[in-house]
């Protein structure tokens, strides 16, 4: 029989998925059904996100990857824990050698955007610090996956496919032949339920297991990364790998209606997100459906947003201090340039002086909020040979301008996309959310959040409902669903409002929330993909 797998033409609905004991949600049923193995395997919830993430890197490659990095919110023992997996750029890269290259921006491929991958690390120092089980257990899911093959599920076929299309007309240079061996074997994209597998992604994979990662940066593995960017003129290495550690940092955030919302700090960008509530938390939000909620939602996000891009980057390179973006003088500042129409964003004068997400929870209490990405879906291109590591292109959101803050130096990170989040009130753990999807996550999450505490929508109707993305100035973009009307009277406020013709580019969320009382956990799962929620 054939089927348009990517057809459904009736609308569909799911519920809240219940359990007791574990529960996994992330955007691929395959990835989920490893962590809830592993739990059952008497892991915890942290082993379960590293074998999810793990399996993850095989199942969705189409958004990360073993050569991506990754951030966490781990909630153990009544505490919140944070973790910045993001790697900086190459020692040996500069503004100036860029320039004399004949380059003006970052390119989006190729080796020069590669910056030290973060993943494999994070998988570590989160099995050391808090997993119950040995990583190379933790791992083995993902590794027989890989090995055997799986049939790709159908959002996953489709931007594999949209990436092949891509990719054969600009990967035409000697370093990306390596991508179409590894993801375009038989010379095209595999399809929807066909079976894909990569034996070097396995080995690779047990390798890290093995090893506690320590091959990826001072052993095997990093000789074959290094050797191959040295090959092809790149900037990573040995000693770019060798030194990469993962920073415990401590999570900031802001109390939201009584709810505290939690974020990773710069150099992630969860502190716009935390900007924009606190400056919606000034209006009163009494129905959702409601022009003036959009609205006001909205400009909230515009103006936390334009002044995230000016000043959020590695946090010792930021002009302004985090605390002070969360000030309640700043949010009532720009709260105060909100009217009925909307605006044209500036960014504040300070004073003088294509990702993957997941969560996890186990019966015991913890809980983890956790995202990877290779960013940009199959990110820089470049794939090592014979390993199945793609790595990341992230060094593509640095600038060549000097004068910015997120300006392209040796050692540095950048401002980076990907933003676990987590929720907690009066001390004691809500649970963790996210939305993945580059410049959209923010968004997500403000909105998210604004369903669930404002409007009492339970997880699964809080990611389901219609989204809107601001893009820039007055430009919104919503949903092929979002209500008419509403878009309408959005246009007489002066919003540029366009209408997607589908929902690819509005974030992919999971939600996992914990009753205090009972330990009952409630989840939802993102139907923007092929989400899934496995649970026990």
């Amino acid at each position: 029989m054939q089927f348009d797998h990517l057809n459904n033409p009736y609308s569909a609905q799911r519920h809240t998925t219940f359990g007791k004991n574990g529960m996994v949600a992330t955007s691929q049923p395959l990835a989920a059904q490893a962590g809830l193995d592993i739990l059952k395997k008497g892991g915890n919830a942290i082993d379960a996100a590293i074998a999810t993430a793990a399996a993850l890197t095989v199942v969705e490659p189409t958004s990360n990857g073993i050569g991506g990095d990754a951030f966490a919110l781990v909630w153990v023992n009544g505490e919140l824990h944070g973790l910045n997996g993001s790697g900086p750029a190459p020692k040996s890269i500069s503004i100036e050698k860029l320039k004399e290259q004949g380059l003006e921006k970052m390119p989006t491929h190729g080796v020069i955007p590669v910056t030290v991958p973060g993943v494999p690390a994070a998988w570590a120092a989160l099995s050391k610090r808090f997993g119950k089980l040995p990583l190379e257990e933790v791992l083995q899911p993902a590794i027989t996956i890989a090995e055997e093959g799986f049939p790709l599920s159908p959002i996953l076929g489709k931007f594999w496919n949209i990436a092949y299309e891509k990719f054969k007309k600009q990967f035409t240079s000697p370093e990306f032949a390596e991508w179409f061996k590894t993801f375009a074997p038989n010379d095209r994209a595999p399809e929807i339920g066909e079976l894909w597998s990569s034996k070097a992604h396995a080995e690779t994979l047990r390798e890290i297991g093995a090893t506690n990662a320590e091959s990826f940066y001072r052993g095997n593995l990093a000789e074959k990364i290094v050797s191959y960017m040295k090959e092809h003129n790149g900037y990573l290495s040995s000693e770019d790998l060798s030194e990469y550690k993962v920073e415990w940092v401590n999570p900031i955030s802001t109390n939201y209606r009584g709810y505290d919302v939690w974020e990773i700090p710069p150099n992630g960008q969860g502190l716009v997100a935390l900007m924009a509530l606190n400056i919606a938390k000034g209006f009163n939000f009494s129905t959702k459906d409601d022009v003036d909620t959009y609205h006001k939602q909205i400009e909230a996000m515009k103006l936390a947003f334009t002044d995230g891009k000016a000043f959020i980057t590695d946090s010792e390179h930021m002009g302004i201090n985090v605390d002070e973006l969360l000030s309640e003088e700043y949010a009532g500042s720009r709260r105060e340039l909100i009217c009925e129409k909307a605006i044209e964003p500036e960014n504040y004068t300070p004073p003088k002086g294509g990702t993957v997400y997941l969560a996890t929870a186990d019966g015991e209490g913890n809980m983890v909020s956790f995202i990877q990405s290779n960013y940009m879906g199959f990110g820089s291109g470049i794939v090592i040979p014979d390993t199945g590591i793609a790595l990341q292109n992230r060094g593509h959101d640095f600038t060549l301008n000097p004068e910015h803050s997120n300006a392209l130096k040796p050692g540095k990170r950048t401002y980076h996309t990907i933003i676990p989040g987590f929720l907690t009130k009066d001390g004691e753990a809500v649970g963790p959310f996210g939305v993945m999807g580059g410049y959209m996550q923010p968004q997500g999450h403000a909105q998210v959040v604004m369903n669930t505490v404002d409007f009492g929508l339970n997880p699964q109707s809080a990611l389901d409902a219609p989204r809107w993305q601001w893009m820039e100035g007055k430009k919104v973009v919503v949903e092929p669903h979002f209500p008419n009307h509403l878009a309408q009277a959005l246009a007489r406020k002066g919003h540029q409002i366009q209408v997607a013709t589908d929902c690819s580019s509005f974030g992919r969320g999971q939600i996992i929330w914990r009753n205090p009382r009972t330990g009952v956990l409630m989840g939802g799962t993102e139907s923007r993909t092929d989400g899934a929620i496995a649970v026990w």
